[in-house]
């Protein structure tokens, strides 16, 4: 894959990312929450764009992977921004996002400000609102009085942390509560089998979203990361339709 670059935000802020010339729209992926763009679908969709001489962008969010920063300072708000400045940057024409658990409520706020560039949207397994329905009420009390929630993580050894400065900006961004003013294809992936997002949240979303275009794919056995062999070729034949 080509080298990782940085780029500087008018704060400071330098964000990692990965970015190959190719004939649009430019696939922009988004990770999950404390995911980056080495994860195996993030390096797979790129390795597939150059092949098929497709553009493609990822990157990792600040203080994770390769960027600068604090995850504790990390939200929402800063992570479209990142998002929305590479784009402006580097990416002509229109994008392609596709967005991995957080990373599927990222990509709502960034489309919300691209408007018309988007040529569509992917999410996999994606978690808008999880803020809302994925903490217990002692935790968000927790969260609401400042505190930093640990929970058990199966991806890893060390526990996942959530932080109130990320809890009170999501609180700010919740989208699944009212219609989203979104019109492009929508493409849902999700896992019936998926312990950490219900795939009735891909069943919310796309009764949310304006479009008239969104299809949902459930896989029956298929769990949270939708990682395996098969997964990924059906996320890359689900990308593929975009291009004709």
């Amino acid at each position: 894959m080509t080298a990782i670059m940085h780029h500087t935000l008018y704060d400071g802020r330098r964000v990692a990312f990965r970015y190959t010339h190719g004939r649009g729209p430019c696939l922009v992926f988004l990770p999950g929450y404390m995911s980056d763009m080495s994860g195996s679908k993030a390096t797979a969709l790129f390795a597939e764009a150059e092949a098929q001489g497709r553009a493609c962008l990822l990157l990792d969010y600040s203080g994770c992977g390769a960027s600068d920063g604090d995850f504790a300072e990390g939200m929402l708000s800063a992570w479209r921004d990142e998002v929305l400045a590479l784009v402006a940057c580097y990416v002509t024409g229109p994008v392609l996002l596709a967005g991995s658990s957080m990373g599927g409520w990222l990509m709502l706020l960034v489309a919300e400000h691209l408007k018309h560039r988007v040529a569509g949207m992917i999410g996999i397994a994606p978690a808008p609102d999880f803020t809302r329905w994925g903490y217990s009420a002692e935790q968000r009390a927790a969260l609401e009085r400042g505190e930093t929630i640990f929970e058990e993580n199966p991806y890893g050894p060390e526990p996942t942390p959530t932080h109130a400065k990320f809890f009170a900006d999501a609180e700010c961004h919740l989208r699944l509560e009212s219609m989203i003013d979104l019109t492009c294809p929508v493409r849902l992936l999700h896992g019936k089998a998926d312990p950490d997002v219900p795939f009735d949240i891909s069943l919310r979303l796309k009764a949310a979203l304006r479009s008239a275009d969104v299809q949902v794919t459930l896989v029956e056995d298929g769990d949270h990361r939708l990682s395996r062999d098969s997964d990924i070729a059906m996320l890359k034949a689900i990308v593929a339709e975009f291009y004709g």
